[in-house]
């Protein structure tokens, strides 16, 4: 019989999370029966009672499983490890507060078992603030636009994965995992399945224009290099066209000695040509950075205070 993992990040949950446990056991009993399921919750050092919520599911549900973070370690690193630590023959990631439809797990599962490796959860359409919305619509669109990587626009990471795919993650000891742009630059066989975003069930989300705008931001220097192509290009477009002027005025200088402004020449022309040098070094050292970034030192994703009904056999901890 195979395994299905569902993956829950959780930070502040308390009123949701047992109500996702309810949910998709339900789908397990009634759509899903010939699977075994795999539950684990990954707790992001929350301020409430998620933690009490998740040891009571544990206690009773040896099939759940729970991590608990010593702090909190971001949007990425904490979902992105979770995933690393499944045991199932394909694993789903899914939020904590019901923005993601449960009830579409089981048309993931469909086309899993049609042969696709990967299956996206696509927002069309969005019940959360406008502006929320249309802030991430604009960061989708600017990344894929930057990006040398096909990534999916409206993407969270909401989406079914095969373990072949899982292997290949565990394989990259990635630091600083974008998800997003890992599974438009690895994945492969992939299916697009469209859903409407709903508002939270309970609770307030810790997203905000900051969170979004971090996100934006790890995705931009990871992925994104065509804006430092183009400042490279643009900083030594500048450069020579200083230099150019530079001639020019010197030449102008000479045919015009006594009729010329002094102290205008130098000016105009250590402006242009100033400002030319600095945009190219700066995107050089972009260039830089952005290959730095892919070179960093490996660093633990979380560190765990405490995980619970692992075996000894899934008990290794994944960095």
């Amino acid at each position: 019989m195979k395994k299905i993992s569902i993956v829950v990040p959780c930070y502040n949950e308390e009123a949701n999370v047992s109500l996702m446990y309810e949910a998709i056991v339900n789908l397990f009993k009634n759509e899903l029966k010939k699977y075994k399921y795999e539950i684990l919750f990954i707790d992001n050092k929350s301020k409430d009672n998620t933690r009490y919520e998740i040891r009571q599911i544990c206690k009773k549900d040896k099939n759940v499983l729970a991590i608990f973070n010593i702090k909190n370690f971001g949007q990425f690193n904490s979902p992105y490890y979770a995933l690393l630590q499944t045991s199932g023959d394909c694993t789903i990631s899914i939020a904590a507060d019901f923005q993601e439809p449960v009830e579409l797990i089981p048309e993931f599962v469909k086309y899993w078992e049609q042969g696709y490796k990967i299956v996206c959860g696509v927002k069309s359409k969005s019940e959360e603030p406008e502006i929320i919305y249309e802030l991430r619509k604009l960061g989708y669109k600017v990344i894929r636009k930057l990006s040398e990587v096909d990534h999916i626009e409206n993407f969270t990471g909401f989406g079914l994965y095969d373990k072949e795919f899982i292997n290949i993650l565990k394989d990259l000891k990635e630091p600083l995992p974008y998800f997003r742009g890992m599974v438009a630059e690895l994945g492969y066989n992939i299916k697009t399945v469209e859903f409407k975003q709903k508002r939270r069930k309970h609770g307030i989300s810790s997203n905000n224009v900051m969170s979004i705008l971090d996100a934006g931001m790890i995705g931009l220097t990871t992925y994104a290099k065509k804006e430092m192509h183009i400042a490279a290009l643009f900083g030594l477009g500048i450069s020579f066209l200083s230099i150019f002027i530079a001639f020019i005025y010197f030449l102008y200088k000479l045919l015009h000695w006594y009729t010329f402004d002094a102290g205008v020449a130098p000016i105009v022309i250590g402006i242009f040509f100033l400002g030319g040098i600095q945009i190219f070094l700066i995107s050089l050292i972009g260039e830089y950075i952005i290959n730095m970034n892919q070179r960093i030192i490996n660093r633990p994703l979380v560190i765990e205070e405490e995980r619970i009904n692992f075996s000894r056999k899934n008990s290794k901890k994944t960095k």
